[in-house]
């Protein structure tokens, strides 16, 4: 590996963090709602394609085909917080967040493994069972690529296969929530296979990979104890905080050249607006790769709300709690 990563000799808890007693709630935050938006996005850019190519667009069954797309999403997370509770990859973690780090509630005991395998598999089931209803009314690939998809997500952390172990997962992801999900989409609203829509959903896909790259930073000592071998513990955190900006670079690139190519319409230059954001973020990233503490039995790593990137500024004279800090960001 390109950097020496210790081995976790003892497993130490952090201190409990108070949790909300409405049962709804914790499993609204166990299913990792808020991120539900890498398996909307995709389905959106699918529709606004075949809008733009076709001239067509079904509220319906785009809102259908984003229940399946979110399902699969939903049976994703779970099932890797089982995996990563099973091999002590989030017991071990001494830097969790919101952000990153796995399940809380498999970690403190108030969810029991099986109760979130059970779920992981439910819906893994309603989303297979929407790609199947979409199958047979429209078109018979949209089965396989659901399943594919499916299986991407399950096998992301599953022993024995263990993609992120492998350094696939980050390819995984990509394709999973990138040309995938946006060619299933596309082939549900209009029947056809367009492979152009495929490589529309490359950009999407760079940018939700980036989501799990950047959050891999933070981890990197716990995984690497376990044998998720990614590619930030391969790396080390410099030289894969060089990472960030060429993957960036290259969503760019790759939208200037589907723009001249006539895959994506002109409009789609619209995302030339967000490069001061990218500029920033890879600042971050470059200058604050390393900044990642444990201290005491507090979660110290400080992310920046809007680029999941490390906070540079951290006072260690002062013990203030995440969401301090992210107020402080905000």
């Amino acid at each position: 590996m390109g950097e020496n990563v210790a081995s976790v000799a003892t497993i130490e808890k952090p201190e409990k963090p108070a949790f909300p007693e409405n049962k709804l709630l914790i499993w609204i935050l166990e299913l990792r709602a808020p991120f539900f938006t890498a398996a909307v996005l995709p389905v959106i850019i699918g529709a606004a394609f075949v809008y733009w190519a076709y001239g067509t667009f079904d509220l319906v069954l785009t809102l259908v085909t984003i229940a399946g797309t979110v399902s699969l999403h939903a049976g994703t997370n779970m099932i890797n917080d089982y995996f990563d509770f099973k091999s002590e990859d989030d017991i071990r973690n001494r830097a969790r967040t919101p952000f990153n780090g796995g399940s809380p509630f498999l970690v403190e005991g108030i969810l029991q493994p099986r109760q979130v395998f059970i779920a992981a598999l439910i819906a893994f089931g309603i989303g297979g069972m929407i790609g199947l209803y979409l199958a047979l009314t429209i078109n018979w690939l949209i089965l396989p690529l659901g399943i594919l998809g499916g299986l991407l997500g399950f096998l992301y952390v599953a022993p024995k296969v263990n993609l992120a172990g492998r350094g696939l997962g980050e390819i995984a992801v990509g394709l999973g929530f990138g040309p995938l999900m946006v060619l299933g989409s596309v082939i549900v609203f209009t029947g056809k296979v367009d492979l152009v829509s495929f490589l529309a959903g490359i950009p999407i896909g760079l940018l939700i990979m980036l989501v799990l790259y950047i959050n891999q930073f933070p981890d990197m000592e716990a995984d690497a104890s376990v044998g998720k071998n990614h590619w930030v513990v391969r790396l080390g955190r410099k030289k894969a905080s060089l990472g960030y900006p060429l993957i960036l670079a290259g969503t760019y690139l790759f939208v200037a050249t589907a723009i001249v190519a006539n895959w994506i319409p002109i409009l789609s230059l619209l995302i030339l607006l967000t490069i001061p954001i990218a500029i920033k973020a890879s600042k971050i990233v470059l200058t604050n790769y390393d900044n990642v503490r444990a201290r005491g039995n507090r979660d110290s790593c400080e992310l920046d709300s809007d680029t999941f990137a490390l906070d540079p500024s951290h006072d260690t004279d002062r013990d203030k709690s995440f969401e301090d800090s992210l107020d402080e960001l905000r």
